[in-house]
């Protein structure tokens, strides 16, 4: 028997795709808003202004114009995300030096939370599967995928078009698949249960 690999519909990581628009729409409003504090200042620079006004602008434009460019094309996603990243880094950074530290702090936060989301959204384009191995079985989670070795499995109740997954802690895992089994697969699957849970 070779190892199987199962692409499915994580809910957790669905959730976070979908949730990608808004949170992008509350980067670009806050660097919106640190723009227009900036303009109020006497000793504000033309330069950073526009460009905190065009980064908040193409941020609006790709989440109003493009509602599938997120989900369709990760590494716009992705690039965007690193961008904000940066941007609240910058902020936090220079608000920290201007000894203004509440604010700063805030920024720094916003920084750490984006980069958390940046490291979930990129696993997410390549780890959405369960895999299946001699082992034992892997699926997918946040913020890291679990691996549960056959003695901790309780048993595997898979059909064409989903698969649930019973473990030793009472804990029940189950995900629709993307696309439904070939009669191998399914057999493939019973084989192990067979051989490693003797069911």
């Amino acid at each position: 028997m070779n190892s199987l690999s199962l692409p499915v519909v994580h809910p957790s990581f669905q959730k976070l795709k979908h949730a990608g628009r808004l949170l992008h729409l509350t980067a670009g409003g806050l660097i919106l808003a640190h723009a227009i504090s900036h303009f109020n200042q006497p000793q504000s620079s033309p330069i950073y202004l526009g460009c905190l006004l065009l980064m908040a602008l193409d941020i609006f434009i790709l989440v109003l114009a493009g509602k599938n460019i997120l989900v369709d094309m990760p590494k716009v996603n992705l690039f965007f995300r690193l961008t904000e990243i940066l941007f609240f880094l910058g902020i936090g950074i220079m608000l920290c030096v201007e000894l203004k530290w509440f604010m700063g702090i805030l920024h720094l936060t916003l920084s750490i939370i984006y980069s958390y989301l940046f490291y979930c959204e990129k696993k997410i384009n390549s780890e959405e599967v369960i895999a299946i191995h001699h082992t034992g079985i892997s699926i997918p989670s946040l913020p890291e995928s679990k691996f549960f070795l056959w003695t901790h499995i309780n048993g595997v109740d898979a059909h064409y078009d989903c698969i649930t997954i019973n473990t030793s802690t009472r804990k029940s895992y189950q995900f629709d698949l993307r696309k439904n089994l070939a009669f191998e697969e399914l057999d493939q699957i019973h084989e192990f249960c067979r051989h490693y849970l003797g069911n």
